[in-house]
């Protein structure tokens, strides 16, 4: 299946549900993996028409065709939830905990009764709750929230970077990777690193 095609499909797969006559929102993450900073979570209720074109899974659209997409998004959108849990509260009640958390808050006050969650079960979201794995692959409105949710922590991880411009978050957003990892073990961890991420990496 091509990218354009599955892009169609996402769309068919919430035109059954419109037409089926459910008012329902999507959930999704940006996150969850990251050494440092908040886990942002999207709460998206979009309407049938008129439609946003090329909708798709946040991870496979470039910086640039996520932005300009969360300005349609949130233009288009009957409601966008966000919230962020920081990294301190992560450590405190782990990053699964975390992101239900997130996830609930972001959902607080939307006009909907159904909600789509990528992949997470039991968030405690005062609805009925489809989990759906791969949602922002397999859903337009989970996808919508997928750009929401990665545009906002992005953004985010920009900010941090000028607060704390030896680690690199502008570039890597927080995830390990090598250059990350040296920055750590140079300079020690800064306040918006997870610690209870870092044990392994400290003791190495």
């Amino acid at each position: 299946m091509t990218k354009a095609e599955q892009i169609e499909a996402i769309y068919a797969h919430d035109m059954k549900l419109w037409e089926q006559g459910l008012v329902f929102a999507g959930i999704d993450e940006a996150g969850r993996g990251p050494l440092a900073g908040c886990v942002t979570a999207a709460c998206v209720v979009m309407p049938r028409q008129p439609r946003v074109e090329k909708v798709f899974d946040s991870k496979r659209l470039s910086e640039k065709q996520r932005e300009l997409l969360f300005d349609e998004i949130y233009n288009q959108a009957l409601f966008v939830g966000m919230a962020n849990v920081n990294a301190e509260e992560i450590d405190r009640i782990n990053i699964l905990e975390a992101t239900k958390q997130a996830m609930r808050q972001a959902a607080e006050g939307a006009p909907a009764g159904t909600f789509l969650v990528d992949a997470v079960t039991q968030v405690g979201i005062k609805g009925e709750e489809w989990p759906i794995i791969s949602g922002d692959a397999v859903s337009y409105s989970i996808a919508a929230a997928s750009i929401i949710a990665k545009v906002t922590r992005d953004r985010i991880m920009r900010k941090l970077d000028e607060l704390y411009p030896d680690y690199g978050f502008a570039k890597h957003k927080g995830y390990g990777t090598r250059q990350h990892i040296a920055a750590i073990h140079r300079l020690g961890p800064c306040p918006v690193h997870r610690k209870s991420f870092l044990t392994r990496i400290l003791a190495s």
